[in-house]
C-alpha cells in the first residue's frame, strides 16, 4: 500500500477534506487539489496535474452542488460537471489511470416507486441533476477503467450540509419547518470515503469485469423531516436547543428553484456484492457526526490547531 498515489480531486469539500485524511492515515500517498489553486475546468491544468504525478488512482469529487443556484448558471454548472469530468476522463485514458467519479441522485426523476437500481434509465430535472448526467457520460465514453459511484443526501464533519444547517436552525429558532414527502438514505462523508478507499484496494488486486456504476448510500431509507427530527434529538442530548417545534410540510409548500426528486433512494446491492462493501446505518452515521460536532474542542497548547483538523472516525 505504501507509495500508492492518489490524486483527489475537490479535496477541500466533504467527502475529498475525509478521503485524504483518511488515505494518509492508511498509509497512501494522497494528493489533494481544489479552487483556487486548481480549476477543474481548465483542460490544461487537469491535464499537468494527471500526466505528471505518476499516479495510481484519481478520484473526482469536485462538483458544483448549489442545486438552485445551479438553475441560474448553467453554463458555469456544465463546466464543472460535464467537462471537468470530462477533460480527467480523457487525461486519465492517455496515461492508463483509472478514475472513480462520484456522482449523485439527481441523475433520477424520483418518480420510480421502489429504489433506484444502477441499470435504471436516468432522467434528471435540473441543472444540476443534468449536469451530473451529463458527466457521466462523458466518463464512459472517454474510459474504459472507471467507477462512477453515486451516492445522495451527503452530511459530515466538514463543509456545508443539511445537519449543520438543522444544528443552526434548532439553536436560532422556535420552529422549524421541514419537507417530509421526499424520501431519501442520508451518507456520511466518512463512510463514503472508507467505501471508495476499499474500492480502492480492490482495484489493486484485480482489474476486469468490476468497471462502472454503482451505488452507495446510507443504509435505510427516510424523508427530510424524519432526518431533522433525528438530528434534534441527538443533538437535545448534548446542548440544550431553542426549537420547541418541528413542523412536517409538503414539497409544494417549499417552493425552490430546482425541482427535487420525490424518490432518492438508491440500491446498494450492487456495490456490495461486487466489493464486499456493506452501507452503514445513516442513523448509526449521524450520532457520530452530530456528537463529534457538538462536543467542546479539546485544550491544546497554544499554537496547535483544533476544530475542523481533528479526525472524525
Amino acid at each position: 500500500m505504501f507509495g500508492m498515489k492518489i490524486l483527489v480531486i475537490g479535496a477541500n469539500g466533504q467527502l475529498g477534506w475525509e478521503l485524504y485524511r483518511r488515505g494518509e492515515n492508511q498509509g497512501f500517498h494522497m494528493v489533494a487539489l481544489d479552487l483556487p489553486e486548481f480549476d477543474i475546468t481548465n483542460a490544461s491544468e487537469v491535464k499537468q496535474a494527471v500526466s505528471h504525478a505518476d499516479l495510481s488512482l484519481v478520484i473526482n469529487a469536485a462538483a458544483y452542488t448549489a442545486v438552485d443556484q445551479a438553475e441560474s448558471e448553467p453554463e458555469l454548472v456544465f463546466a464543472v460537471n460535464r467537462d471537468g469530468p470530462a477533460y480527467l476522463a480523457s487525461c486519465c485514458s492517455e496515461v492508463g489511470i483509472p478514475l472513480i467519479h462520484i456522482s449523485t441522485d439527481y441523475v433520477f426523476d424520483g418518480n420510480k416507486k421502489g429504489p433506484y437500481f444502477e441499470t435504471d434509465p436516468v432522467s434528471p430535472l435540473g441543472v444540476y441533476g443534468k449536469s451530473k448526467a451529463a458527466g457521466e457520460a462523458e466518463v464512459k465514453k472517454r474510459l474504459n477503467e472507471h467507477i462512477i459511484l453515486r451516492t445522495a443526501w451527503l452530511y459530515g464533519v466538514n463543509g456545508h450540509n443539511f445537519v449543520k444547517t438543522m444544528l443552526r436552525l434548532g439553536r436560532e429558532r422556535e420552529v422549524v419547518q421541514v419537507v417530509e414527502d421526499q424520501y431519501g438514505c442520508p451518507t456520511c462523508a466518512a463512510d463514503l470515503a472508507e467505501a471508495i478507499l476499499a474500492i480502492e484496494a480492490y482495484l489493486r488486486e484485480e482489474r476486469g469485469s468490476i468497471w462502472g456504476t454503482y451505488h452507495y448510500c446510507g443504509k435505510g431509507a427516510t424523508t427530510w423531516y424524519d432526518f431533522a427530527e433525528k438530528i434534534f434529538d441527538l443533538a437535545g442530548q448534548h446542548h440544550s436547543l431553542s426549537i420547541k417545534r418541528l413542523e412536517p410540510i409538503t414539497t409544494a409548500q417549499y417552493p425552490t428553484p430546482a425541482k427535487r426528486p420525490a424518490n432518492s433512494v438508491l440500491d446498494c446491492a450492487l456495490v456490495t456484492k461486487t466489493f464486499g462493501i456493506s452501507p452503514v446505518p445513516w442513523y448509526e452515521s449521524l450520532a457520530r457526526v452530530v456528537h463529534f460536532l457538538l462536543r467542546p474542542p479539546p485544550q491544546e497548547p497554544f499554537g496547535k490547531r483544533s476544530g475542523q483538523d481533528r479526525q472524525f472516525s
